[in-house]
């Protein structure tokens, strides 16, 4: 299935309709096979049922573009506001976050059938969508993608607490691609004065913008990320027990959890294996790593005598890079970092954690109303990360994008790339 390039909800209203129909329907195969407990239960207060983000993206475009832009619209259930509202504080009162996985009712089935009549009757009214709300289309269609992404993470978290080792795909990962084991190379990156930010071309979301000037200093980047044979000769040389190596927060999260390699791995013998969407198997050590948190990136950094780049570094050398490559979700199914043949680019395989703390551009201004909440008020805390996953939605992300997460948290397929001074 072809997922909704970053140029989402331009064009007509019929190329509009399909846009929406695709992005809708991989979500609906995302979660085709889940019980209605695997849909119902919620593994931790960061993460969310798989039900609740179906039914979550379907009020979406039900309060922001269908009552708020359709005449005559009457909510579905008007109670169902309450309980699938995330954190929009315009919206009035929402049910606990930590909470969502005691909502056994309503059901899997009745949130799909939700679903299914809030894209009726959308598809019914795309003219007027079309005519009114283009970008609030857009900006709805690229925050499902978000949660597919999320869907996918939050249920391997899920299925990882389960003792069974239940698997959502019953194929394996695939390692493939060729073995990238050698030293990683250090490529030169440009230096004075780059445009950041996004430019306009397309859609973006608010905090990717305006566009200004930054100046970089001399500077190279590795030409792949660190792999997870390289995460081996970290541990194996105590990494994770060497005070020096590590930020003060982050050496006591690591005493704290008791943390001695990345989430999902655990020691098989004298191997490692680690937790995927297809159960547990043995860890490719030339495949990148993935679920570490900034602190073990950070850490990981100075043992390896470099630095994570920041976030202007890592954008500038992906501007002529295309987002559209690399290991990305094309459809539902095992979802799991690897080298491509094609390896090279910075897109894919897993979020690459940056330096750089999450806050606003010179000139950012949030959008006015509710919609203005999406990301203006996180900025605080949390750290920002670039790239994309092999969990991200293909033509979701560009070399502007701005994830970001705060720097203990590592359920999300995040890596990370070295940098160094020139």
């Amino acid at each position: 299935m072809d997922s909704v390039t970053s140029e989402t909800a331009t064009g007509s209203a019929e190329e509009l309709r399909a846009q929406f129909l695709a992005v809708r329907a991989l979500s609906l195969d995302l979660v085709r096979g889940l019980s209605e407990a695997d849909a119902t239960a919620q593994s931790m207060p960061d993460a969310s049922p798989a039900k609740w983000h179906l039914a979550h993206t379907s009020w979406f475009f039900e309060t922001f573009l269908l009552r708020d832009h359709v005449p005559g619209y009457r909510l579905q259930d008007p109670r169902w506001a309450y309980l699938f509202n995330s954190y929009y504080e315009a919206e009035g009162p929402r049910h606990p976050r930590p909470q969502r996985g005691l909502l056994t009712r309503p059901s899997l089935a009745e949130v799909i059938d939700y679903r299914l009549r809030v894209d009726e009757t959308l598809l019914e009214a795309m003219d007027i969508v079309a005519e009114r709300c283009p970008q609030l289309l857009a900006l709805g269609l690229n925050h499902e993608q978000q949660h597919q992404e999320l869907l996918l993470t939050d249920l391997k978290h899920l299925f990882f607490h389960n003792p069974l080792s239940p698997a959502a795909w019953a194929e394996g990962p695939g390692n493939g691609g060729p073995h990238y084991v050698q030293a990683a190379g250090w490529l030169p990156q440009a230096e004075g004065l780059v445009s950041i930010g996004a430019a306009g071309n397309g859609f973006a979301f608010d905090c990717e913008g305006p566009a200004h000037l930054h100046f970089l200093r001399p500077h190279a980047l590795a030409d792949r990320p660190v792999t997870n044979a390289e995460w081996f000769d970290f541990i194996d040389d105590n990494g994770y027990a060497t005070p020096s190596l590590w930020l003060s927060d982050g050496w006591a999260w690591v005493n704290a959890q008791s943390v001695e390699g990345p989430l999902y791995w655990r020691r098989d013998g004298r191997d490692w294996e680690q937790f995927t969407l297809s159960g547990w198997h043995h860890v490719d050590p030339a495949a990148p790593v993935a679920h570490i948190s900034l602190y073990e990136a950070d850490a990981f950094a100075a043992w390896a005598g470099a630095r994570l780049p920041t976030e202007q570094e890592w954008e500038a050398a992906a501007q002529q890079m295309n987002p559209a490559e690399g290991v990305q979700l094309d459809a539902a199914g095992p979802v799991q970092p690897r080298f491509l043949a094609e390896s090279g680019g910075m897109f894919g395989n897993v979020w690459e954690w940056t330096g750089s703390p999450y806050r606003p551009y010179p000139g950012f201004r949030a959008a006015a109303g509710a919609v203005g909440e999406y990301n203006g008020k996180f900025m605080n805390g949390q750290f920002v990360l670039k790239g994309g996953s092999c969990a991200t939605p293909r033509g979701h992300v560009r070399a502007s994008y701005r994830n970001f997460f705060e720097p203990h948290q590592r359920w999300q397929f995040t890596g990370l790339r070295l940098a160094k001074d020139v």
